[in-house]
């Protein structure tokens, strides 16, 4: 792609993520979201692949669906209350309609089916945007709106950690794995919302930085699928070493960076008399620490064939650069002994 356009797209993205943040009116919010959805729509697009005219195909439509719900509840609510003001949402059902359609922008359970199938047509690059910045803007409405009728997002918070964990369970394809990550652990995000939403933008940042990281691994490997991941070790040995720990951050294991937010959100539900939320909650992360471990068990655990051109990669310099894997790994095994400072920021 030619780096101008590339450089306009990309600030595309920056700007409407921008005027979600900075909107206080529905309207602007709104072409917020549409700017970010047009500015992704070409970078998806770019590999001129039956695949990934499939998947960009998909992601529109999806999109497009929730932002004309977004503008008829925003509407209704105008209609009903006479505010456009974000924060001043007071009715019911324009409030419901706004949830359930910030759910579908950001592929929340039982509104998912489409991030697995999109981010499988997607190169890894594209697919990373994908999955941390397009969150961001819908999360920051979500935070705004708070909505009053908690049941609905325990719902689907509890639905999403379900699914993401059952969902991942048979798949060989990285991606879709990934995709199924990313619903789980949003669901995560969603339980805690109305609670404490400090705790949730913590849980999306270690998220962000615990993807980031991965993907990067899976790049640098240059893996789509768990067969691939058996020749790592020919091409990176000490990043095969490395990563099985990144996956298991985000699976939530102590003691790594993924283990902090967990813990934190089971400790707050229980605070609010939710313990069976919190227990149905841990035990779906077992789900998702299961193919975590699948994917570990293939990278370091199997040896594909070893033949001399298989066993020479890793003497060869990488044309990658690997300064932000190099970050992102050590941010995602290394910040649990904060977490006593990072509770003591949230309670502020």
């Amino acid at each position: 792609m030619n780096p101008y356009i590339l450089a306009t797209l990309l600030l595309g993205l920056g700007l409407g993520t921008t005027v979600t943040f900075a909107s206080s009116h529905w309207l602007l919010a709104w072409m917020g979201l549409e700017m970010n959805t047009l500015a992704i729509v070409p970078l998806m697009a770019q590999h001129h692949h039956p695949r990934a005219v499939e998947a960009t195909t998909k992601y529109f439509l999806t999109q497009a669906t929730a932002a004309a719900m977004i503008l008829f509840a925003s509407t209704t609510n105008a209609w009903l209350t006479g505010q456009w003001d974000i924060q001043q949402m007071a009715h019911p059902l324009p409030i419901t309609v706004i949830t359930l359609a910030l759910a579908l922008k950001i592929g929340l359970a039982p509104v998912h089916s489409w991030l697995p199938e999109v981010l499988q047509g997607l190169d890894l690059t594209t697919g990373l945007i994908l999955s941390t910045w397009q969150k961001l803007a819908p999360f920051a409405l979500l935070l705004q709106i708070q909505p009053a009728n908690s049941t609905i997002l325990i719902i689907l918070g509890l639905a999403s950690t379900l699914v993401g964990g059952w969902g991942g369970l048979n798949q060989v394809q990285l991606r879709k794995i990934l995709a199924y990550s990313s619903i789980a652990h949003l669901g995560w995000m969603v339980l805690i919302l109305q609670f404490s939403p400090s705790l949730t933008f913590l849980t999306l940042l270690t998220y962000f930085v615990m993807t980031l990281s991965t993907f990067l691994v899976f790049k640098l490997n240059k893996s789509t699928s768990i067969n691939m991941l058996s020749t790592s070790w020919a091409k990176a040995p000490t990043l095969t070493a490395l990563a099985p720990l990144v996956l298991l951050s985000l699976g939530g294991l102590p003691p790594l960076t993924g283990f902090m937010p967990k813990w934190l959100i089971i400790q707050e539900l229980t605070k609010q008399d939710l313990a069976p939320t919190a227990t149905i909650a841990a035990m779906s992360a077992l789900l998702s620490l299961y193919f975590y471990l699948r994917l570990t068990y293939a990278m370091t655990l199997t040896i594909s064939p070893n033949t001399l051109i298989g066993t020479t990669p890793w003497r060869l310099q990488h044309s990658q650069i690997t300064l932000p894997l190099a970050i992102a790994t050590a941010t995602t095994l290394l910040l649990l002994p904060l977490t006593p400072m990072v509770a003591a920021l949230l309670t502020l």
